[in-house]
């Protein structure tokens, strides 16, 4: 049992889409863009969940976020969210009928066992049982208090005992916030949590209905009751993942906004999803783009790319992907060191660009991967991610990238630094583009792809160029040989045949089997260079995609 902090409480919106509003529009519109620009502020917010009424009535659908702190909810970061409404979703709410409660946390108490929906698995929290019950109070001047011991004392410990009972709350509406002033009935409610199998109708929960005390509070201090059921539906994580209900709109109903800062297909060419999301423990902007099979359960592939290139270097391969294995979602975004980084800047390290996979992850609530591909530094990346979490995936391919950096390499980035920094630091985009290619690609590459090259070129030249001065430090004295001996997850190394002009395929056929004691196997892709997957995506698929 516990006391509520000081300040706790509820936003509680219930929501009835008008005739005409297509669900999947509905849907898609508040699950990709409404609630995640709520869940982007973990101050104000710490989840947000939507439910759907089991009991018949209207409104059908409840949305529920609990408060830090209510007094965030009259502050400009909140108010202006509100106010600066994208035409798309002022158009989408104009067809629901909306009602917006603010409620005071009093009292809750939680079944030991117990664990919030935000923090399980969409599987594990889908289908849990909401029922809400208001009571309004009668004139006598203690009824609120009355009513609220009663519940501390008899009738939520009671409700405890019912089979499948997982936490019940007491809050108070109207909210401090809207003041004595808001002409509002006050009122007293209670939410009460069960997994989906629960003993809800049975003896124990009869018998809490039924007490000398229960009588005894219904005749003196409550007025009316109310009474709704739901199920829970969908759990929001600050990044838009909603490929499902975007998969069956048209693609009239595509959408790009600045703020909220996403951008969706519909249509014959989706659905494809492209926004960011901010890490915890730097506030580093990443954007990712996730496309390919709409179902919420299916498995994911994820792509870490090379440093100095985009998540468009995956282009090639994807196309192929999506048409060869329509069973999987796909999910690539910008590596740290991209884009501008955060101020003040800190030099990258494989463990950060590990932790920033999983704080993605994370937004998106992807609890598992099934695979993992990486190249040149996602490659080390990928490699490191497998080792440090091995149960957030279940096989990687790492491609092109060596275990353990040298003295050489190091100083050989800090010349790049250099190059890149010079004449006003236009020296990445005029200098360093072009030779940065030039040493990647395989000389078939550089001589019969003209447009191949171009494309990288251009890639490569639009990094940013203090990122690219912090980043590529993940590079320097590394080391993973003696981490990669206790790796769990298979794994497949991937190289092309040119690269280094052959000398890294000796490199990694000479650490491959490090690996979890020799879990690995080397496939060398020909005709490539340090960027097989782009070089010839159709050879580089032929060596993934037994593994895959």
């Amino acid at each position: 049992m516990a006391a509520a902090e000081n300040g706790q409480g509820m936003l509680y919106v219930t929501m009835q889409p008008q005739e005409g509003l297509s669900l999947d529009q509905f849907h898609e519109w508040y699950n990709n863009e409404h609630g995640p620009t709520r869940l982007r502020l973990p101050q104000i917010f710490t989840n947000g969940l939507r439910y759907q009424a089991t009991d018949g009535q209207q409104p059908h659908f409840l949305a529920a976020y609990d408060v830090t702190d209510m007094a965030h909810l009259e502050t400009p970061t909140y108010l202006e969210l509100r106010a600066n409404r994208s035409p798309r979703e002022a158009e989408t709410i104009g067809q629901v009928k909306v009602d917006r409660f603010f409620f005071d946390l009093i009292w809750a108490q939680e079944a030991p066992s117990f664990k919030p929906a935000e923090q399980c698995t969409d599987a594990e929290a889908e289908g849990r049982v909401l029922v809400a019950v208001d009571v309004s109070l009668s004139n006598e001047p203690d009824a609120a208090e009355k009513v609220i011991q009663w519940y501390e004392e008899e009738h939520i410990p009671m409700l405890s005992k019912i089979p499948g009972w997982l936490r019940s709350r007491v809050l108070r509406t109207p909210s401090t916030i809207e003041g004595s002033n808001s002409g509002a009935e006050t009122k007293i409610i209670t939410l009460h949590e069960y997994a989906p199998q629960n003993g809800l109708g049975g003896p124990e929960h009869k018998a809490s209905m039924d007490t000398p005390w229960r009588t005894e509070v219904f005749s003196k201090y409550i007025t009316n009751k109310g009474r709704r059921t739901y199920s829970l539906f969908y759990v929001f994580g600050p990044a838009p993942r909603d490929l499902d209900h975007l998969s069956r709109l048209p693609q009239s109903k595509a959408f790009s906004a600045v703020a909220p800062r996403l951008t969706t297909t519909a249509g014959s060419e989706g659905p494809i999803i492209q926004s960011y999301i901010t890490t915890p423990h730097d506030g580093l902007i990443i954007p990712y783009q996730l496309e390919g099979n709409p179902s919420p359960t299916a498995p994911v592939i994820a792509f870490s790319n090379s440093l100095l290139t985009d998540l468009h270097m995956w282009d090639p391969l994807v196309s192929i992907l999506k048409k060869s294995r329509p069973d999987l979602k796909i999910l690539r975004y910008d590596t740290r060191g991209r884009h501008s980084v955060p101020q003040p800047p800190q030099p990258a390290t494989l463990d950060l660009l590990a932790q920033d996979l999983v704080s993605l992850l994370d937004a998106l609530r992807i609890e598992k991967l099934q695979t993992l591909v990486g190249v040149s530094m996602g490659g080390a990346t990928t490699l490191n991610f497998a080792i440090t979490y091995p149960t957030r995936l279940q096989k990687f391919v790492a491609c092109d990238f060596n275990a353990a950096s040298s003295d050489a390499n190091t100083q050989a980035w800090k010349d790049r630094i250099a190059i890149a920094e010079s004449e006003n630091n236009s020296g990445l985009k005029q200098k360093l583009a072009p030779v940065t290619v030039e040493r990647w690609f395989h000389p078939a590459t550089m001589a019969n792809k003209p447009d191949t090259v171009k494309w990288m070129t251009e890639m490569v030249a639009g990094n940013d160029v203090e990122g690219f001065r912090y980043s590529c430090q993940a590079l320097w004295g590394y080391d993973l040989k003696e981490k990669m001996k206790g790796g769990e997850v298979e794994g497949l190394f991937v190289v092309g045949d040119g690269d280094g002009k052959g000398a890294l395929v000796k490199a990694m056929d000479g650490f491959k089997g490090l690996l979890g004691q020799g879990k690995a196997e080397l496939k060398v892709v020909e005709e490539a260079g340090h960027l097989p997957m782009c070089e010839s995506p159709e050879g580089f698929w032929e060596a993934v995609k037994e593994f895959i």
